[in-house]
């Protein structure tokens, strides 16, 4: 194994492997890997990815195995506190939380005082319980703790919830959400200096993906007498650039805003005169 590349674990399977391959082709990193290949490389960066299940990941990260993970918090959070958090990664986002059958009348956290609790992640169970002051017992489950309740193992379960349609199917409701939680860039206490230097690069490309991400290029016409009214609307970057246009008494306008206040922000510049705004993906950022 080469001590000039950059060992990164992603999911072998599942929700956060496609995601996390797609972050990386956007930092324009391409790697050869194919069908069913648990190592791979990149051709054009100093990068070697390795596909390994996603609780396995802290442990490697604890013992150097590999320098860095893209895997969820959730899992950090049980697996891993003496991991090096990265950036957060505005993927894969989820909810830990606590669910009863639906039959079950709940009132409030104390109910589950007693409980018997069925779920994959008994270190974030039980530090929530704690802090609340309730006593129940965990059953820790490999695999899908859904059916728990249904066959009579526990009174309720703690598990990852995107939308929600795993507890509709199986009868269950969320009661108590303990965690959000999203895909991060996870580095290993253990990485080389050497490979801090090849990770401070990655790290760059990456956070222009992610800047771009979230915002978007807008240009306008606007009439000159409307000019600084519409420039104090505009949350961008610095200062928006303004261009004469061959009308006289127009300007064209560029900035970049924020994508969540995308909506109020075009409204509010039509009110106040804009004309023929232009709305304009990203595709990197460098700030």
């Amino acid at each position: 194994m080469s001590k000039d590349k950059l060992r990164i674990a992603i999911q072998k399977a599942g929700r956060l492997n496609e995601e996390s391959i797609s972050i990386l082709k956007d930092a324009g990193i391409s790697i050869d890997n194919g069908k069913e290949q648990l190592r791979a490389s990149a051709r054009n960066f100093p990068l070697e990815v390795m596909y390994l299940r996603n609780g396995d990941i802290p442990q490697y990260l604890r013992d150097g195995v590999i320098d860095i993970a893209i895997l969820g918090e959730n899992v950090l959070i049980e697996k891993g506190e003496d991991i090096i958090r990265g950036e957060k990664l505005g993927f894969s986002k989820c909810r830990v939380s606590l669910a009863v059958p639906n039959s079950m009348k709940y009132n409030g956290i104390q109910d589950l005082n007693g409980k018997r609790i069925a779920t994959s992640y008994p270190n974030t169970v039980n530090a929530f319980l704690a802090e609340k002051g309730i006593e129940a017992e965990l059953h820790i489950i490999n695999g899908s703790v859904e059916i728990a309740p249904n066959i009579g193992l526990a009174d309720a379960i703690c598990d990852i919830v995107s939308s929600g349609s795993t507890l509709f199917k199986n009868n269950l409701m969320e009661v108590e959400v303990m965690l959000k939680s999203e895909a991060i860039l996870a580095i290993s206490p253990k990485i080389s200096e050497a490979r801090k230097a090849i990770l401070e690069k990655l790290q760059f490309r990456i956070k222009s993906v992610l800047n771009a991400r979230t915002a978007k290029y807008i240009l306008m016409n606007a009439p000159n007498d409307k000019l600084d009214r519409i420039i104090k609307l505009l949350p961008g970057m610095r200062s928006p650039t303004v261009l004469p246009l061959a009308e006289k008494g127009w300007s064209s306008i560029h900035t970049v805003i924020n994508e969540e206040r995308f909506w109020e922000v075009i409204d509010e510049l039509k009110d106040s005169g804009a004309e023929g705004i232009l709305v304009v993906p990203i595709e990197k950022m460098v700030v």
